[in-house]
């Protein structure tokens, strides 16, 4: 039985702490197994967040932790509540939340809200019969008179959003896996109950929740078709559109609904009863994300922050960081972004992003150098600081339905998902003393784990460490105004202020150097050392090395 929580002590915080702050994601099942089990747990996150702090991050997200089957790695929920005993216990994660508040990191927790597992309780009562309680609390739908699927409606992970349940001898919907059945928010005894179940880990003083697909939660009642979609959209916000299906329909009917403003005004509701709680919505929603986006920040009853899958992809080019980051301060005029470069569904940046292995470091500073000075809320995500490429797994090694689907067109999600490297000696890289590890340690990542990194001087964890620093004593980086300066095409400039703190910042993506002239109005004061970074004035032009940057004050 899951145990009621008390009321939790929470720190004095003030209530914008997320507006330009530095978030932490991480993986449990890859940061650290203490029990030898070969995944990780609640108390490897607890005994690893001095590591966390020492990075200079504002906060945590956890990637769920919720009793699951694991089908799809916990974002499969079969108890809102509780924690997986492949995690530990409450008392491990009210330890953890301890200790990271002692610390002076915030816990931010995901919520999967769109859908549960199919062992959750809820679900067996509602495919029991039609008349039961809960007959209404997930989408089921009658099947057309030739048995096939009420609409054309599909999945993320390929194939219909429909299955056939035989109990109930009707359809019900799944956005993801079979095994994900979507919840009905049409029906208000859901809201209800969901509601309860963030007010539970609130109640255990979480200072945020990161919400999971939130433009998923309600469908068309009148089960809609989608009509065909053009061929330049990702509609699935997933690293593999050319694979799957399901970018070649508009989602009209299956998401992205005008309900969904309700609820999240209710969700706001709720959290605005504590002090300093915040929200960051995931929103892949194709080339409609930034109208979805803008409607859910606005007015300030809605989320604090979303992120899209903008900067998730391929692209490192000053055009592109330049149309993203102008895209969403044109569109999303009240709400505020959360800019990330990884994360647990894409590959690792520093493989997108480098043309080749002996280029990942460089590469990998830059990137953060970059990320840290951009306007909004960064989040980071775990590894990264050890400038992680991309593990190669065989299909044998594969645990993420994504990935097994799609295979080989696909490799799937669990390259980015390996355990950190923390020793560069030991079994595993110490990330666990069993005799297999959940995922493997690839020998590359071996090589870059942590306590060699702390040995070495300009190291990319030294890099982050310094750089975060920087963005961290300067007020501009925090929330400033942003502007972009006129340059060659590889170049990206901009210049950051709030109140007595200007700086400009031009960063050379080129792999060569490069020199660039400022526009006239641009005054240097003087240069402002910033890590890394070996940019300097040279008769009246910047001169820049490769994969190079420069700051000063204007």
């Amino acid at each position: 039985m899951t145990k009621a929580p008390t009321k939790a002590s929470h720190p004095k915080t003030t209530s914008d702490w997320w507006r330009g702050a530095v978030i932490y994601q991480v993986y449990p099942r890859s940061f650290l197994d203490t029990n030898g089990d070969g995944v990780g747990d609640l108390k490897g996150v607890t005994e690893k967040l001095p590591y966390i702090a020492a990075l200079g991050v504002d906060a945590i997200w956890l990637s769920p932790f919720f009793t699951s089957p694991m089908a799809d790695m916990g974002y499969d929920v079969s108890d809102y509540c509780d924690v997986d005993p492949m995690f530990g216990t409450l008392a491990d994660f009210d330890a953890m939340m301890t200790e990271a508040h002692r610390l002076g990191l915030k816990v931010i927790i995901d919520q999967v809200l769109s859908h549960t597992s199919d062992q959750h309780p809820w679900f067996k009562e509602s495919r029991a019969s039609r008349d039961n309680p809960k007959a209404d609390w997930f989408v089921w739908a009658a099947a057309k008179p030739d048995g096939t699927a009420p609409n054309n409606w599909l999945s993320v992970f390929g194939g219909p959003a429909w299955e056939w349940d035989g109990v109930r001898k009707q359809y019900y919907m799944h956005n993801f896996l079979t095994s994900q059945p979507d919840l009905n928010f049409h029906n208000r005894e859901v809201q209800e109950a969901l509601l309860a179940t963030v007010k539970f880990w609130l109640d255990r003083g979480v200072d945020g929740f990161r919400l999971d697909t939130v433009n998923y939660f309600f469908h068309d009642k009148e089960l809609r078709n989608n009509p065909p979609h053009a061929p330049d959209s990702d509609e699935a916000g997933l690293d593999a559109p050319d694979v799957n299906p399901y970018g070649m329909q508009s989602h009209l009917y299956d998401k992205t609904q005008p309900e969904n403003i309700e609820f999240l005004k209710r969700f706001r509701a709720l959290l605005d009863r504590y002090d300093g709680r915040t929200t960051v919505g995931e929103v892949g929603d194709g080339a409609r994300s930034l109208k979805t986006v803008a409607a859910y920040t606005a007015g300030g009853d809605k989320l604090h922050m979303c992120y899209t899958f903008d900067l998730l992809g391929p692209d490192f080019t000053p055009n592109h960081i330049r149309h993203c980051v102008d895209a969403f301060h044109g569109s999303v005029s009240e709400g505020w972004v959360c800019w990330a470069f990884s994360n647990h569904d894409v590959n690792r940046h520093v493989s997108r992003f480098a043309q080749n292995a002996e280029e990942r470091e460089a590469v990998a500073k830059l990137a953060i150098s970059v990320l840290a000075t951009l306007r909004g809320s960064i989040c980071l995500y775990q590894g990264e600081e050890l400038g992680l490429p991309e593990a190669e797994l065989q299909f044998e090694e594969l645990t993420d339905p994504y990935g097994i689907r799609f295979w080989p067109a696909f490799k799937g999600r669990d390259g980015c998902r390996t355990p950190m490297p923390w020793s560069v000696a030991k079994e595993h890289a110490a990330f666990s003393t069993a005799k297999k590890s959940w995922l493997p340690v690839p020998p590359e990542h071996r090589a870059l784990a942590v306590d060699r990194q702390e040995k070495t001087s300009g190291s990319v964890l030294d890099h982050y460490r310094t750089t975060l620093a920087f963005r961290k004593a300067h007020a501009a980086l925090r929330d400033g105004e942003m502007e972009f300066l006129k340059t060659e095409e590889d170049v990206l400039a901009f210049t950051r202020k709030k109140g007595d703190d200007r700086l400009l910042f031009v960063f050379n993506l080129r792999r060569g150097p490069q020199a660039v002239k400022l526009p006239s109005r641009i005054t240097i004061k003087e240069p402002v050392v910033m890590p890394g970074l070996s940019g300097a004035v040279v008769d009246g032009e910047i001169r820049l090395g490769a994969l190079d940057g420069f700051c000063a004050k204007i």
